[in-house]
């Protein structure tokens, strides 16, 4: 058992993060504390010139940000603090294309 199952679920998929070019440090995220998403999935395999962290809290995505996430030699990487323990996230690109788990996002269920 992975320390990330039942932090994680999606409507549509529950494939690991990793195989999805995704990965999220520290390993158990707390509220109030930076947590650092890395991406290299669909977008970044794409080429796309700009990568935003899309992300929404609780239930009804309130508080909705688009981060910038800045390029590294093996993909995309931002930070960011939680102010909810509810995190929901999806990537897109400057050109308007989106990697959203086939429409189910991720989500991310803080301690």
């Amino acid at each position: 058992m992975s320390i990330w199952d039942g932090l994680f679920s999606s409507n549509i998929n529950t494939s690991p993060l990793d195989a999805e070019g995704i990965s999220i440090e520290p390993d158990i995220p707390q509220m109030g504390e930076e947590v650092k998403i890395s991406y290299d999935g669909l977008l970044a395999q794409s080429g796309a010139s700009q990568i935003y962290l899309h992300i929404g809290y609780e239930n009804n995505w309130h508080d909705l940000e688009d981060i910038p996430m800045q390029k590294f030699s093996n993909g995309w990487y931002c930070d960011f603090v939680p102010e909810h323990r509810e995190v929901n996230f999806c990537f897109h690109d400057s050109a308007n294309n989106w990697d959203n788990n086939n429409g189910g996002n991720w989500n991310l269920r803080l301690q």
